[in-house]
């Protein structure tokens, strides 16, 4: 067994997080090695063992899916993670590798601006595609027959929290799959498989790296075959990370639960200032007592994530607002160290008012991050 793998008493999510998916020690060695750059490998005789060309298989990609999979399943041998070059391409190689024509599946109304596109090809190719809002567990409505269930918990950008748990029970009840984008949470605030889903899909780009200088996506299931239809839809496309951006990945996640710790610690204090404001309306984190989402997420979540949302009276008022602050970068994305924002209609995927905003916490000083999101909303102010 792995040093990274500690199976016996309890281990703290900083402990795991810096030993996940590190090799058996090697004298002279690094402890993390460096990236494998290979398109073959050599390979005489007869096709063995687990490299042999570079769009199946890496060692940089193993030692990372190995990280993953100890973070969103930790003592779960049975659960498989597969690393694919974004989020999209995880979560299509799901929703592709699961259905075919005649099928229904139930996607969430207010996830994220880029289902609307997922929605259209899946018609396109004769599956029945049904919405629901994630609050309320409303996609209940919808589930009978479906052969998937696409649960995102904490939603984006709405942050609208379902029952993962009952949701599950319902939908195996009558051999539906249950996946869930677990992108908002990451596995150290949610692990949607121990709340029954069979797939647990994340954008790796956003909080799981955390630096704004990689793409990534994965994939953990606890379902061998399904998870073979996953690694076949990942191999026909070719789907797949550069050894490069996998690397930086795994040494990225040693810093997991120290960046993921400050910024929901952060995030909380700047809802919390958000919420004295009379401008400020419609103030979403699950992480606020009186929160609409707060007493499902405490229940399924051990952290509450690093985005807020808001919307401002105008999207003039927006504008003027991210245009003031200094110390929050407009961009788009979240779960980076630096903070963004950004006014989200300006995409017109999202179902949202022209002045909602979504805040991503960084890694910044709290009351420094405070003091300039206050002063950006003064200087906003007609």
């Amino acid at each position: 067994m792995s040093d990274a793998t500690v199976d016996e008493g309890p281990v703290g999510d900083g402990t795991r997080a810096v030993r996940a998916g590190l090799p058996e020690p090697v004298k002279h060695e690094p402890t993390l090695p460096g990236p494998v750059f290979a398109a073959h490998f050599h390979l005489p005789g007869e096709v063995t063992g687990p490299y042999s060309y570079g769009r199946d298989d890496n060692p940089t990609w193993t030692l990372l899916e190995n990280a993953i999979g100890e973070l969103e399943a930790p003592g779960r041998p049975d659960v498989e993670t597969l690393v694919f070059a974004s989020g999209m391409a995880a979560i299509s190689a799901v929703l592709f590798s699961q259905l075919r024509a005649g099928d229904a599946v139930v996607l969430p109304s207010d996830g994220y601006q880029a289902l609307p596109l997922v929605r259209a090809q899946l018609e396109a190719y004769g599956v029945e595609v049904r919405t629901a809002p994630t609050g309320g567990d409303a996609q209940l409505e919808a589930l009978e027959g479906a052969r998937l269930l696409w649960i995102e918990s904490p939603s984006n950008p709405g942050l609208d929290v379902c029952d993962i748990r009952r949701l599950a029970v319902a939908a195996h009840a009558q051999g539906t799959l249950v996946a869930v984008d677990n992108t908002l949470a990451t596995p150290l605030g949610q692990r949607p498989l121990a709340l029954g889903a069979d797939f647990a899909v994340a954008s790796g780009t956003k909080q799981l790296t955390g630096h704004g200088d990689v793409l990534l996506g994965y994939v953990a299931g606890r379902d061998a075959e399904a998870m073979a239809a996953v690694r076949r839809w990942r191999k026909i496309v070719g789907a797949i990370p550069g050894p490069m951006e996998a690397w930086l990945a795994h040494r990225s996640i040693a810093t997991i639960q120290l960046r993921v710790d400050r910024q929901n610690s952060t995030a909380l204090t700047v809802a919390e200032a958000l919420r004295q404001r009379p401008e400020v309306m419609d103030l979403r984190y699950p992480g606020l007592p009186d929160d609409p989402a707060h007493t499902i997420a405490s229940r399924q979540m051990r952290r509450y994530g690093c985005v807020v949302s808001f919307t401002l009276p105008t999207r003039a008022r927006a504008e003027r607002f991210l245009a003031a602050l200094r110390l929050v970068e407009d961009a788009t994305s979240f779960g980076g160290v630096r903070s963004t924002a950004e006014r989200r209609g300006r995409w017109g995927g999202d179902a949202v008012p022209e002045g909602f905003v979504r805040l991503s916490v960084g890694a910044e000083d709290p009351a420094d991050l405070v003091a300039d999101i206050l002063r950006a909303l003064d200087e906003s102010a007609e």
